[in-house]
């Protein structure tokens, strides 16, 4: 035995209203009763799934290399290899804890691990994402260049003010500047 469910197509539904009786009431009132349901049963299920959807997707935490410099391994201990060491405010993101070490992604998407000892959650990080990136005395291309700009993709800083467009920036040695916010990668 086959159970059909079908929905009125759009002619049908349309058929016999006129543009000047058009009314959206008319438009249901041609829907069948079961259809009603189960349209009102896909609304419920998408309101009460999508706060879900929205926690996990931003339940990944952002996390900054707090020392000076951190070596990223390959896997959650000191004797896996050494894959890449980064500097003062690298942002990561977490992906998993395990015991004393994070698994982290980075701005390319590559994965790493790294101990807890060289990560804070404390501040907002982010890093350049292209090289020879302008840094600026102001937000807006309308300021002159820092003395040190431009700088080169994987240059990391601490972020201390989103304004609009334009993020102001310190490095690692404390110096600040203002940089586009479509060129960086914050976390």
């Amino acid at each position: 035995m086959k159970i059909r469910i079908s929905c009125p197509s759009s002619a049908n539904i349309f058929q016999g209203l006129s543009r000047k009786k058009f009314r959206v009431g008319n438009l249901f009132s041609q829907i069948n009763p079961m259809q009603k349901t189960i349209n009102k049963y896909f609304l419920l299920l998408f309101l009460i799934l999508l706060p879900a959807l929205l926690f996990l997707q931003s339940n990944a935490e952002a996390l900054c290399i707090s020392n000076k410099k951190a070596n990223l391994r390959q896997g959650p201990g000191t004797h896996y290899e050494k894959l890449w060491q980064v500097f003062k405010y690298m942002p990561f993101k977490e992906m998993k804890k395990k015991g004393n070490w994070y698994r982290v992604k980075d701005v390319d998407g590559d994965i790493y691990w790294v101990h807890r000892k060289l990560i804070t959650k404390k501040y907002q990080c982010a890093v350049i994402k292209n090289n020879k990136t302008n840094l600026r005395k102001g937000p807006g291309t309308k300021y002159d260049l820092i003395s040190w700009s431009p700088v080169d993709k994987y240059f990391s800083m601490k972020v201390l003010l989103i304004k609009g467009r334009w993020v102001r920036i310190e490095d690692g040695v404390g110096d600040k500047g203002w940089v586009s916010r479509s060129l960086i990668w914050i976390n």
